[in-house]
């Protein structure tokens, strides 16, 4: 672990702010680099002087959407292809396809933001994301709300605790159950909350259809 981060903050260093944002495009591709190796060293970094925060967590985000835009359109064209072609060899068939089409149209926001703050779920949500084709302005926005406080979470640990290995592990633990936490009481509020608006919408459904046949 100390020979890699060691290897990632000299190459950082040598690549400057571009090495961060090409890392991070590869971290969020179909070629997963744990994030916690890119954008701890570029914040002890900034504890040095040697980088600016606000640019790191900038381009540190930039490059989580280019890589999630990457998996997104691979989905977009070669996803729906693969699965109704070889999908049957792994039992997802196109009926499981349609159900996460379905369910992404829905929930797709939502899934997408706290996915990218869930530790491994965040490389390949954009692939379901893709499949359903969700909307990219909303996928990048969403992607992005994610990215952003993930990478500046990291970025911060690498500034304040980068030199104490002991520490910096503990407070990452702290931080990635700390988060997961959080996703599941927001997503408990989330089901409430689409559950009442959907017995809202119901139940005016039920009224329409009721005064129109009084009429």
């Amino acid at each position: 672990m100390h020979a890699m981060i060691d290897w990632i903050v000299q190459t950082v260093g040598a690549l400057g702010y571009l090495g961060i944002f090409v890392m991070m495009l590869i971290e969020s591709s179909v070629f997963p680099l744990p994030s916690e190796v890119v954008m701890i060293p570029a914040g002890y970094l900034c504890a040095k002087g040697e980088m600016s925060m606000p640019v790191v967590i900038v381009l540190g985000t930039l490059g989580s959407i280019a890589g999630a835009l990457l998996n997104y359109y691979l989905a977009v064209f070669l996803g729906r292809k693969l699965i109704l072609k070889y999908g049957h060899y792994l039992f997802f068939s196109a009926e499981k396809l349609e159900k996460v089409e379905r369910f992404f149209k829905t929930h797709g926001s939502f899934s997408t933001f706290t996915g990218r703050l869930i530790p491994v779920v965040r490389h390949y949500i954009s692939l379901p994301a893709g499949l359903a084709r969700m909307n990219v302005a909303l996928f990048c926005f969403y992607t992005g709300l994610g990215a952003s406080i993930w990478v500046t979470i990291l970025t911060l640990l690498g500034y304040f605790f980068g030199q104490n290995q002991a520490l910096l592990e503990e407070n990452l633990h702290t931080m990635t159950w700390g988060l997961l936490a959080l996703i599941v009481v927001s997503s408990f509020v989330y089901v409430k909350v689409f559950r009442t608006k959907e017995k809202k919408r119901a139940r005016s459904a039920i009224g329409a259809q009721s005064q129109t046949k009084n009429r």
